[in-house]
């Protein structure tokens, strides 16, 4: 049985870990299909691949055989399932989409978060999730942006949760620190990028070492991330975990929109406003949220820029540069 990737998902797995890795996982992706399917068992009936879908996992469309929709999702070992499996059984459907394949709650917390993805069939193989069916064509993008932000806030309030003891997680502190060596040689390549980059470092430095809190985090929040459920209206998907600060999971959803924003004359006094309801809102700091919204912003422009994306990292810029 053959399912074709999207080619979003193509050009997104070039651009993201580059055209020779993103090949030899292309190429072995009717295999880990193959395998994943098989580990499912015969009670799941796969229809077709989710399209356009997204841009880093290839999501089939499946039914089980008492009819529960479901989604089989196979992502490449770069983008970490088995974190994204862990945070995912850890909220267990309390805000996010649920892991149809997660092992009993009591197996789990007796096994720990981290060998939890043993425990199921489906995670045997490589990469692959089986989750709830949401409805991938409808998400917060599809509703005014007034009120997509408003449902956002309240989804996103409702992952962030204490982790699990002895999670797997990174921190906040240790991923930033990690993106930190891009944002550097990006400015070292073009100096008229020094001034911002070294501004978004600064922030960086300083609320690290005041951070407030250590919650579990979904690491990659935005509208395009909440989507239409059945057993709540709106559910989130694709986590990238980490535990910190709210401020640093709320600050992506600060952005979001950007192209809109950049071609809007109202775009800075909007941004600006954003963090200051925002903050408000979730009862986020302010200037935690400011400063946090100015490194994650500049830190993807200057990735973008890195990547061959020139359009989106000069938006991402110019949106840093408002703030």
């Amino acid at each position: 049985m053959g399912f074709e990737p999207p080619q979003r998902l193509v050009r997104a797995l070039g651009e993201m870990y580059g055209d020779t890795e993103a090949a030899d996982w292309l190429d072995r992706l009717p295999t880990l299909t193959e395998r994943a399917i098989d580990a499912a068992g015969p009670d799941l009936a796969v229809e077709r691949v989710a399209a356009p879908g997204g841009r880093s996992a290839l999501v089939l469309l499946a039914r089980r055989a008492d009819g529960t929709p479901a989604a089989l999702k196979i992502a490449p070992p770069l983008a970490e399932p088995e974190q994204e499996r862990a945070a995912l059984a850890h909220w267990n459907g309390w805000g996010a989409v649920k892991l149809l394949d997660a092992p009993d709650r009591d197996v789990a917390d007796a096994s720990g978060v981290a060998d939890a993805a043993d425990a199921s069939g489906v995670a045997d193989a490589s990469g692959a999730l089986l989750l709830e069916r949401l409805h991938h064509e409808v998400s917060l993008r599809s509703l005014p942006e007034a009120k997509a932000l408003l449902e956002a806030a309240g989804t996103v309030r409702r992952l962030w949760v204490e982790p699990p003891a002895g999670h797997p997680f990174e921190t906040v502190a240790e991923r930033t620190g990690r993106q930190t060596e891009g944002m550097r040689a990006a400015a070292e390549a073009d100096p008229e990028l020094a001034p911002l980059v070294e501004a978004a470092l600064a922030a960086r430095t300083e609320l690290v070492a005041g951070a407030p809190e250590l919650l579990l985090l979904h690491g990659n929040f935005r509208q395009s991330k909440v989507l239409s459920g059945e057993r709540a209206p709106w559910l989130t998907v694709g986590p990238e975990p980490l535990v910190g600060e709210r401020a640093y999971d709320l600050a992506r959803l600060v952005r979001d929109r950007v192209e809109d924003l950049i071609a809007s004359p109202g775009g800075p006094v909007t941004a600006r406003r954003r963090v200051k309801k925002l903050a408000e809102s979730l009862e986020v700091e302010q200037a935690r949220l400011h400063g946090w919204t100015l490194f994650r912003a500049v830190e993807s422009g200057t990735r973008a820029l890195a990547e061959g994306r020139r359009q989106m990292g000069e938006v991402n810029l110019e949106f840093a540069g408002w703030l």
